[in-house]
Formats: C-alpha cells, sequence, structure tokens
C-alpha cells in the first residue's frame, strides 16, 4: 500500500548480508540477525533499520549513528508476553512445576520432594520499572505479593502510585524473595547479579531472568544454586543463544528452570512487533515522525523505497520466523 518493495531474506549469513545490503534503504531484523559495523558500512543507500521487538544489542547503533542511519525498535509490542511469561516463571519457581513434571515423566511420584512456597506475602524485588516491569508487578501484586522496585528513570512518586516501594538497586537485591530483571544489557549493567551482590541475598531467594543474558553472571549463579544461596532460578536468555558449551551445566542444574527465549514468542507478539515495525519504517521514509527511534543519526539519508526483512512475520511464514 506504501509503494515499498519488499524483500523477505532468512536465514542469511553476515557475509551474505553484507554482499546484498547495499542494494536496500531499509532493513528490518529480529535478534537473531546480527547488524554488525561492517554490514552498515556496506549499506550505501540505507537510511533506517528496524528491530522488531525491544532489545537493540545485536545492531552496531554506533555506526549506524556515524553513517546517518536512523535505529528504531518497538518496545511496546512484546511487553504483554514478556510479562506474562516472566509471571510463569515465578509462578513455577515457587511450586517446582516444571521439576515436578520432568519427575512424572520419569514414572516417579516424588510429592515431599518438590515442597513449594506461597507467593502471598512475599517481597517481589523487581530491577527496572519499565512497560515489561510494570506489567509483572500489577500481575504477582494479584498472588499478594509486596513490590519494591529500583529504576533510576523511573520517578519514585511514580511508583508510589502503583504500589510499587522505590528502593536502590542495593535494596532491591538485598530485600527480595523473589528478584526479577528487567534492565537492559549494558556496560552498567552487564553482571549486575554477581558473586558479591548474590551474597548480600536473602538465602533462598529465587531470582528470574527474561530480559538480556548477560546481566547475571552464569558462573556466579550456578555457585550459588550449588550452595543454596539461591533456592531457584529461571532463565529465558543467556549470554550466548544458542548457549556455549560451558553454559550447559548451568541450564541441566535441577534446581534451574531453562527456556530458549520465549518472551515474545506468542502470536499476537509476533504480530504487534511486525505490523508496528512496518509502520515505522514507512513513516521514516515519507520523513514522517517516528515513534521509537533509539539513536540520533547525525546525517539523516533521503527517503527510501526498497526494504530487506530478516525475516518479518507480517509478510514470512510464522513457522520460519526467528526468535523475538
Amino acid at each position: 500500500k506504501a509503494g515499498v518493495q519488499v524483500d523477505c531474506k532468512a536465514k542469511l549469513s553476515s557475509d551474505e548480508l553484507k554482499k546484498i545490503i547495499g542494494e536496500y534503504d531499509g532493513l528490518i531484523v529480529r535478534s537473531g540477525t546480527n547488524v554488525t559495523a561492517d554490514i552498515i558500512e556496506q549499506a550505501h543507500k540505507m537510511s533506517a533499520i528496524g528491530r522488531a521487538g525491544t532489545g537493540v544489542d545485536n545492531i552496531d547503533c554506533v555506526a549506524a549513528t556515524k553513517k546517518g542511519i536512523i535505529v528504531m525498535n518497538t518496545p511496546g509490542g512484546n511487553t504483554i508476553s514478556a510479562a506474562e511469561h516472566t509471571c510463569a516463571l515465578i509462578a513455577s519457581l515457587a511450586r517446582n512445576v516444571a521439576q515436578g513434571d520432568c519427575s512424572m515423566k520419569q514414572g516417579k511420584w516424588d510429592r515431599k520432594k518438590y515442597m513449594g512456597v506461597e507467593l502471598a506475602g512475599k517481597t517481589l524485588g523487581v530491577l527496572g520499572l519499565g512497560r515489561v516491569g510494570r506489567e509483572v508487578v500489577s500481575r504477582m501484586q494479584a498472588f499478594g505479593m509486596d513490590a519494591i522496585g529500583y529504576d533510576p528513570f523511573f520517578p519514585p512518586e511514580a511508583s508510589e502510585k502503583l504500589n510499587i516501594e522505590p528502593v536502590s538497586a542495593a535494596e532491591c537485591i538485598r530485600r527480595a524473595d523473589f528478584l526479577t530483571v528487567h534492565v537492559p544489557l549494558l556496560d552498567d549493567t552487564r553482571d549486575m547479579i554477581n558473586k558479591a551482590s548474590i551474597a548480600t541475598m536473602k538465602p533462598g531467594v529465587r531470582i528470574v531472568n527474561c530480559a538480556r543474558g548477560g546481566i547475571i553472571n552464569e558462573e556466579d549463579l550456578l555457585a550459588a544454586l550449588e550452595s543454596g544461596q539461591v533456592a531457584g532460578a529461571a532463565l529465558d536468555v543467556f549470554e550466548s543463544e544458542p548457549p556455549a558449551e560451558h553454559e550447559w551445566a548451568l541450564i541441566k542444574h535441577p534446581k534451574l528452570i531453562a527456556t530458549p527465549h520465549l518472551g515474545a514468542s506468542t502470536i499476537e507478539a509476533q504480530g504487534k512487533v511486525a505490523e508496528e515495525i512496518a509502520h515505522a519504517l514507512v513513516a521514516a521514509f515519507a520523513e514522517q515522525p517516528v515513534a521509537g527511534v533509539v539513536n540520533a543519526p547525525v546525517s539523516p539519508q533521503p527517503p527510501a523505497a526498497k526494504i530487506a526483512l530478516c525475516p518479518c512475520p507480517a509478510l514470512f511464514p510464522l513457522q520460519d520466523m526467528k526468535d523475538c
């Protein structure tokens, strides 16, 4: 309808993408495609890169900015799905759902082995009160949990209106019975949960990460699970995806629930982010106001008319989609 030619290219290698990127005015990717500086260097016509999802750590935004390329994301499209997955993992941790299911499938009846805890009256610590963090809080408050939260960009008075006690990161980590992570992966947040911070936690704390791998030091988490300082953990994201060989010891630990980056893997979320990023690129090409811009290009390119998608669920079969 917008008069834009769209090519869907699935499972391209970095070298393959580098060879063809110069033909295109725009690019849409998911988390499975890394748009590196050397790829961007070959994007001679490009004016916009769209990320169908929230995190843009797979796109070299600095290189794009220097090249005058707008980088956009769709921060709201997968919010509900990511929040619901987080809540599912919190509840599963509390009641050993995954472990009990695995035991039953092995023909065992281990009622006494999998004693759980109630969520009611427990303190939920939330690191990051963005869209997903706040949606998690609203749902877990329905279970009777008391919420405390840390976010340097979210006003304390706004937290209090949501019945979230605003605290420092250190206090959030120290007081939580259940700790859930919803911060971006930055230099300041890498290894935010590590040996030192875990030592300050309540014995028997439970930890969930549906944000980004690398925020939790996986080696330190494994040691804490082994010692019992951490009673259980649930991870949807990992330092390497797919996980590297050294990560499997943690993933296979009986006190850990692992899912393969399913936070935004719902039909609804995939449709929302695909539609939102398509509209955003069309608006950018028409030099109209655009939501979700994460950088400020120094030399904007002229309007564009040809997009490569790697791949986009709105135009590509669902079964062939990359992860969010």
